[in-house]
């Protein structure tokens, strides 16, 4: 057969993409939470009937992440492959607190899609709304990396993006004004899987090796939660609500088990730029990263745990 016909890349920005429903419960933020490490130290996310029970900020990923699913790059692109789709970055955008119980519907739009030569980068953005309340709850932005999608006329005039999304949040010259250490357990990633990301890379030892990894790895998104985790308890005063956006670039891979280092520098009076070492392998796993607070919700608090 000849090959496909690819489309103009143009028309991707255009294209209606279908919408995702998604319900969850008290029951799904509890499973999130004990996927990010959180225990019995952290009963406001882990028990339903706790007096102030609440959504970690980044669960507002979750019901978004399966619209990715829906994107046709294989007729946009050359070459494309759903099995080399490396996630790059993410942004999350909080518009409202998250419901602790809900049925939520996401939309989905190409804002760009670039060629790097040796593969593709594809923005894409979503929306989250209430379905009962109609409000809108979050944006996303996923930004992802095709390897071998190269050699092909990239968008000319992509839609516009947040400027919190595009930030590079370089760390200043400077030692950070906190680091949190906080070690990953060697099953964490079989736990977070069941928040719906169940890419058999991040359990599966036969699918790891083939890759190139010795054992299955932690989700980059599981990565970010731990991290944003301690940045909320050390300048959000543990409250949820009090955070904006939320700006990360995955860097390097991190195992389940292994010790992260979270690196915070207050850069404003409502800005965090942070960044995720693994402690022993001097890697960074999580660079270019950003926490903004609601105005007047910054504060620093008195760490006395996992604090070095």
């Amino acid at each position: 057969m000849p090959p496909r016909q690819l489309e103009p890349v143009e028309a991707l920005l255009m294209k209606r993409l279908g919408s995702y429903t998604h319900e969850y419960t008290e029951r799904d933020l509890c499973l999130y939470a004990l996927g990010l490490g959180c225990g019995l130290g952290d009963l406001k996310y882990v028990y339903e009937c706790h007096e102030g029970f609440a959504a970690l900020p980044t669960f507002g990923v979750i019901p978004a992440h399966p619209v990715a699913m829906f994107v046709p790059l294989e007729h946009y692109i050359p070459n494309y492959d759903r099995g080399k789709a490396l996630h790059g970055e993410q942004y999350i955008e909080l518009q409202e607190p998250l419901p602790t119980a809900a049925t939520v519907i996401t939309t989905a739009q190409v804002l760009d899609v670039q060629d790097k030569g040796k593969g593709a980068v594809v923005v894409l953005r979503t929306t989250t709304a209430d379905t009962q309340t109609g409000k809108q709850l979050a944006v996303n932005e996923f930004t992802t990396f095709v390897l071998g999608s190269g050699r092909f006329e990239g968008v000319k005039q992509p839609l516009p993006r947040a400027p919190a999304a595009m930030a590079a949040n370089a760390p200043p010259d400077r030692p950070p004004d906190v680091v949190r250490q906080v070690a990953t357990h060697k099953d964490q990633a079989a736990l977070y899987r069941l928040s719906g990301d169940y890419n058999p890379l991040h359990i599966d030892p036969s699918v790891s090796s083939r890759v190139g990894y010795p054992l299955p790895i932690l989700h980059g998104l599981a990565t970010m939660g731990v991290s944003v985790r301690q940045l909320l308890a050390e300048y959000g005063a543990d409250q949820p609500d009090s955070i904006a956006n939320i700006k990360v670039r995955f860097a390097k891979h991190v195992f389940p088990g292994e010790t992260l280092l979270v690196e915070m520098w207050a850069v404003s009076p409502s800005k965090v730029v942070f960044q995720t070492r693994v402690q022993g392998r001097n890697a960074v796993a999580i660079s270019g990263a950003a926490v903004e607070f609601r105005a007047g919700r910054m504060q620093r608090q008195a760490s006395t745990a996992s604090k070095l």
